[in-house]
């Protein structure tokens, strides 16, 4: 791995001017490597008209110039290129062999007709034999005048290898005329070269296109011939081979893991072939698939769309082979034959993939006694968003798919890539109908508190469960989702509300003008809402109510209390865990707000919980109460004077205890009291989260979402940073407090790693390391970091990459900062590069 590693550092360093090493180039600088030419497959433009004489100066690719950009910008060119050395270099190519991808439907070996060079080999009927195959070396463009040697059928690659490897390209000097029906090219009848067998023909002759293995899934123009066969080539039922590069099975948790993982089946009787220099600077392996790794796919065709979810009919699932990590893609599933599986007790979940990145996971369950779909994600981890699971009710005798709920995972995950990414009591409509109704609008999303997860198949933590919800409830999603998620729990007798969701049920809230919260929400253009302090709960007892209210979201706080009304100081509570029943409002027939309260079975009422509360200072000194207090709705009403709430609002800037006490002045026996607290503890957040890098717990530790503006991508891969969590800060910093005074070093250390490790995402893929961690401690005693992947470290020659990159960073941020031990882990993930 060290040697390979080096390779590709070398190259990049004498055709880009950069090197990812730095200190140990000097060390592995005898090791030389031949630059390969650049084949027409990188390029998705037609080929130009004009004849060119000389030759054309090499230029890097797309994704090559991705990988280096942000490189280039900061190191030094140290060498130019093009010119003399790449016409040396061209001539050490036959000693050299190619990147040899592997087909999609897996061989032992390799045809004994293929050689390194094109594809071909030198015999037979595969390259035209002798000297034709050695004149016809590809060449850095296919519009060039250099001598093509033999032309004729024997230079087409053989049908198993068609598509597979780049093939040989027919100089346009060399084919004046269609290579199929022989039409003269003239100015304006254009050359057309075949990207599976090289040859050239007119438009009419190659006017098809099929995605092709040497172009790394992506679609390429190809000859009408060389089309029929690639589809009749295809395996029976739509079937590819693809593995999982992180070796686990769709449902397993990536946490077992104990190390790098092999993902490659045992196959004792097949050679191990060399490491080569792929095209794109790459370092692969000859015999090795192309990776995606943690719950995406290796070697598929599946292609670079961001949703492959057909029209009509299902899209792509999985279906293991019985080797461990090894799958076959079926494109064109068949409903009732995964019907008759599913209902007669299919053990694991079906396996569909909606794009190369995210794949949705489908079951029948009976869950507290009804018959479910559970349909989940896996994927959505990568982009910075929980994984989402929907247990839907199934209607009798149905027989079809809810296919609606793979297209909304594709918008979840598209938003997700947006920034716009769900937690909980978040919602997500639809403008359309969904599910079969147009009254279905969307889905509202809640984490499990007191629910049975028994017999769930659930994903790796974070996981959010979607309430299937109705368009007349959408205004209450959108306002006080609190209110209805309790709502759905005294409905369906859950507490506090229902995992599964009711197709084609009546709705539960509708018109909104004969509710308190009308007056405090804009439910017309919601310029306002009622704001919620993370982890401000109620809790109400027998002659005493108690608002508590986290020391570290004062912040949260004050920007609540400053847009608040001076006369009233309204705010929405979060879940009461600590309480064993909670108040709901329920609507009526007759369209009136209730008061209704819901318990945990068989337990004791002795505290109840509020979703709200308002302070209100109407109350007057003459009418003979200090305060009033009572229930609204489901929440807290406190009538005070506006003495009591200037002192109130001056309590809680100063953060300090108050209490109202509530009575008539006369009768203190009768008085009960309503506190204001401040608790040193948070609520628990972050729940089930672990470290990449050795499994450490990260619940309660405080974490920020990125989404970053741009990506860093290189060959055919891009690696994000989707989170940062603050694992030791100054006491000021514990909680949430202004972490954006910390942004611009987090930045610069995750983009300085980005950079660092561009080159070697596919093999950090292949090798199951799509999740990576970073861990930098910033002290005046000790500055370090630590990198790695599946509970383990990177392996060392990753790990004196990133020396170089990112110990100046870390040095310089020491240097800066004159505060307190700061400890931080930045979380990375690899995945597809898809459109």
């Amino acid at each position: 791995m060290r040697q390979a590693v080096t390779t590709l550092s070398m190259w990049g360093e004498r055709h880009f001017g950069y090197t990812t090493l730095r200190d140990s180039t000097e060390t592995l600088g005898d090791e030389r490597w031949p630059q390969i030419p650049r084949l027409k497959e990188d390029s998705v433009i037609e080929e130009k008209e004009v004849e060119e004489d000389s030759g054309l100066e090499q230029t890097p690719t797309s994704e090559e110039h991705d990988a280096v950009v942000g490189l280039a910008s900061v190191l030094p060119m140290d060498s130019p290129h093009g010119g003399e050395q790449d016409h040396d270099l061209r001539r050490q190519l036959e000693a050299q062999p190619k990147v040899c991808k592997l087909p999609f439907v897996a061989k032992s070996e390799k045809e004994p007709g293929m050689d390194g060079r094109g594809g071909v080999g030198g015999g037979g009927g595969g390259g035209g034999g002798g000297e034709g195959a050695a004149n016809c070396v590809a060449t850095p463009s296919p519009d060039n005048d250099h001598p093509a040697g033999i032309l004729d059928e024997a230079a087409t690659p053989p049908s198993d290898s068609l598509g597979e490897v780049a093939p040989v390209w027919v100089p346009d000097s060399q084919a004046p005329a269609c290579m199929k029906c022989g039409a003269k090219f003239t100015f304006t009848k254009r050359r057309h070269h075949c990207r599976a067998c090289g040859k050239v023909f007119c438009v009419v002759c190659c006017d098809q296109r099929c995605r092709l293995t040497h172009l790394d899934g992506k679609e390429g123009r190809v000859c009408v011939s060389c089309h029929f066969t690639l589809m009749n080539r295809s395996a029976p039922k739509d079937q590819r081979r693809v593995w999982f590069a992180d070796g686990l099975l769709p449902d397993s948790d990536a946490r077992d893991s104990t190390g790098t993982l092999d993902h490659r089946p045992s196959n004792s009787s097949q050679p191990r072939r060399p490491s080569v220099l792929g095209t794109g600077g790459e370092v692969v392996d000859a015999d090795a698939p192309s990776g995606w790794g943690m719950g995406a796919l290796v070697g598929s065709p599946i292609g670079s769309s961001s949703n492959l979810i057909p029209s009509e009919g299902l899209p792509p699932i999985l279906t293991s082979t019985g080797v461990k990590g090894d799958y076959t893609v079926e494109e064109r599933p068949s409903e009732m034959s995964l019907m008759v599986e599913l209902e007669g007790g299919r053990a694991e979940p079906l396996v569909f993939v909606l794009n190369a990145n995210l794949l949705a996971m489908v079951k029948l369950i009976n869950y507290v006694n009804r018959r479910c779909w559970c349909v989940m994600t896996k994927g959505m981890h990568a982009v910075g968003q929980a994984e989402v699971v929907v247990l839907l009710q199934c209607l009798p005798d149905e027989k079809t798919f809810p296919r609606d709920i793979f297209t909304h995972f594709i918008q979840l995950y598209r938003d997700a890539l947006a920034g716009k990414v769900l937690n909980h009591l978040s919602h997500s409509t639809v403008s359309r109908g969904l599910l079969g109704s147009k009254e279905h609008a969307g889905f509202l999303y809640i984490r499990p508190t007191f629910q049975s997860l028994d017999g769930l198949p659930l994903p790796s933590q974070p996981f959010l469960f979607g309430i299937l919800i109705l368009r007349a409830e959408t205004p209450w999603a959108k306002a006080f989702p609190l209110r209805l998620m309790l709502r759905l729990g005294a409905e369906y007798r859950f507490y506090p509300c229902p995992l599964f969701s009711v197709r084609f049920r009546k709705a539960l809230f509708g018109e909104t003008s004969h509710t308190i919260m009308r007056l405090l929400v804009d439910f017309r253009f919601y310029r306002y809402t009622l704001p919620v302090v993370t982890g401000l709960m109620v809790d109400m007892e027998a002659r005493s109510t108690c608002i508590k209210i986290p020391k570290a979201r004062h912040s949260e706080l004050l920007k609540a209390l400053n847009k608040s009304n001076e006369h009233v100081l309204a705010m929405g509570a979060c879940f009461n865990e600590n309480a064993d029943s909670h108040l709901i409002c329920v609507q009526s027939e007759n369209g009136q707000y209730q008061t209704q309260a819901i318990s945990i079975h068989n337990k004791p009422r002795r505290v109840t919980g509020a979703c709200f509360f308002v302070f209100s200072g109407a109350l007057k000194i003459s009418s003979g109460y200090l305060a009033k207090s009572s229930i609204v709705e489901d929440g807290l009403m406190v009538q005070i004077t506006m003495e009591s709430m200037v002192e109130l609002r001056r309590s809680l800037r100063e953060m300090k205890d108050f209490t109202v006490t509530c009575g008539k002045l006369d009768q203190s026996d009768n008085q009960e009291c309503v506190y204001i607290q401040w608790l040193d503890q948070e609520p628990r957040f972050n729940k089930g989260i672990s470290s990449p890098i050795d499994g450490k717990s990260m619940e309660s530790i405080t974490s920020i979402k990125m989404f970053q503006k741009s990506e860093y991508r290189a060959n055919g891969k891009v690696i994000r940073w989707t989170e940062v969590f603050f694992l030791q800060r100054d006491k000021q910093a514990n909680g949430p407090a202004n972490p954006t005074s910390y942004s611009r070093l987090t930045e610069r250390l995750a983009r300085a790693f980005c950079l660092a490790l561009c080159s070697y995402l596919k093999l950090l893929k292949e090798d199951g390391m799509a999740k990576l961690g970073l861990r930098v401690t910033l002290d005046t005693q000790r500055t370090d970091y630590l990198a790695g992947s599946n509970g383990q470290a990177l392996p060392s020659q990753y790990m004196k990459i990133l020396d170089s990159a990112l110990m100046p960073v870390i040095q310089a941020g020491a240097l800066q900062r004159g505060e307190g031990p700061l400890e931080m882990e930045f979380i990375f993930y690899i995945q597809e590069n898809i459109s």
